[in-house]
């Protein structure tokens, strides 16, 4: 080994041992047992257009979390029925060395928009918006860095990853993904969000932009989110696509139910492509453009943030673009679920 990357790397050794040797929160009391929780979705759904039903379970998920120190944590998070199914959906360690900064490694969701990044038990509706269910699904392997300062009311993300699927870690690969995500939140009320990705699922470059505004107050929550998704090359036309939605929770007394939710959503998206080449060797629409109205309500028994019973019934009304090509029972319908936090 030459001397001299001997030398340098004894300077960059000794350089981190300086920054990690006044660990972010050390004197904090910190609680090391792991915290155990899980979230049980139990679903009918009835096709009103061809009168036909199912009955699913959509998640059985559990995740483990906790502290080995004062600034280390880890999360791993594994649903066992995902309609069938079972699934290792993230699994990662994350370091704060210094006050206000992490680095986080792993596999999980790329800092990337913000209705994606709703578990299944914090869910307003029971079908995912367009924009998290199908243009912005991904879990990647790979880092990510994370800046928070407390002197100033934003959140800084961005990381790399693997371009393949989260089932093959072994692969090597001369290109990488990449995503970054700042969160500003001026007042308690309003939250604003954006952030960049660029994907290289098959051999496209796919870059994404998004746009989100989000406000609470009071019993009410509104959130407007738009993204854009680009096809190198111009191998598809580019995807836009938005969601719209409202919700208001107030207090109730309903026999057991202490909590009585209504909700609507109005979300779309022009002719999409997942990035991967057919077996012809070209990008085609993996999901047709379609426009979709939501309306529904949650009745729920409330104990704790994360002991609750949800009973939520939805009803989705579909409009396709013309000439859209679409599966059956992929119309209007509607879904009711019994979703349980524990």
């Amino acid at each position: 080994m030459p001397i001299r990357f001997i030398a340098a790397l004894s300077l960059l050794l000794s350089a981190a041992a300086t920054v990690f040797a006044e660990p972010a929160d050390s004197s904090a009391k910190t609680d090391y047992r792991p915290n155990i929780h899980g979230t049980i979705r139990g679903r009918f759904e009835a096709s009103t257009e061809r009168t036909d039903y199912r009955f699913a379970v959509r998640n059985a998920r559990l995740t483990i979390d906790g502290h080995i120190a004062p600034f280390a944590d880890y999360f791993i998070q594994t649903d066992f029925c995902d309609r069938g199914k079972i699934k290792i959906l993230d699994v990662y360690a994350r370091l704060w060395p210094v006050k206000d900064f992490a680095i986080q490694a792993g596999q999980f969701r790329m800092p990337f928009g913000v209705d994606p990044f709703r578990a299944p038990h914090q869910y307003y509706f029971n079908n995912r918006s367009f924009i998290g269910r199908e243009v912005c699904n991904v879990r990647a392997v790979g880092a990510k860095l994370m800046w928070t300062p407390s002197s100033l009311p934003i959140t800084l993300e961005a990381g790399a990853f693997n371009p393949n699927t989260i089932s093959d870690h072994s692969t090597w690969h001369r290109k990488l993904s990449y995503a970054a995500k700042l969160t500003y939140k001026p007042t308690g009320d309003i939250a604003l969000a954006t952030g960049f990705q660029t994907l290289s699922p098959d051999s496209t470059r796919v870059n994404l932009v998004d746009a989100a505004l989000t406000w609470k107050r009071g019993r009410w929550i509104a959130e407007g989110e738009y993204m854009y998704k680009h096809y190198a090359h111009d191998r598809h036309k580019p995807c836009h696509a938005y969601n719209i939605f409202a919700n208001y929770q107030m207090p109730v007394k309903a026999g057991i139910f202490n909590s009585l939710g209504f909700h609507g959503r109005f979300d779309g998206m022009t002719a999409h492509s997942t990035g991967v080449r057919s077996s012809e060797g070209i990008l085609t629409t993996d999901h047709p453009a379609r426009n979709r109205i939501t309306a529904g309500a949650t009745l729920s028994y409330i104990r704790s943030k994360n002991m609750f019973l949800d009973l939520r019934l939805d009803y989705e009304k579909y409009f396709y673009h013309s000439n859209a090509v679409y599966s059956l029972n992929s119309g209007d319908q509607i879904v009711a679920e019994l979703v349980l936090r524990f």
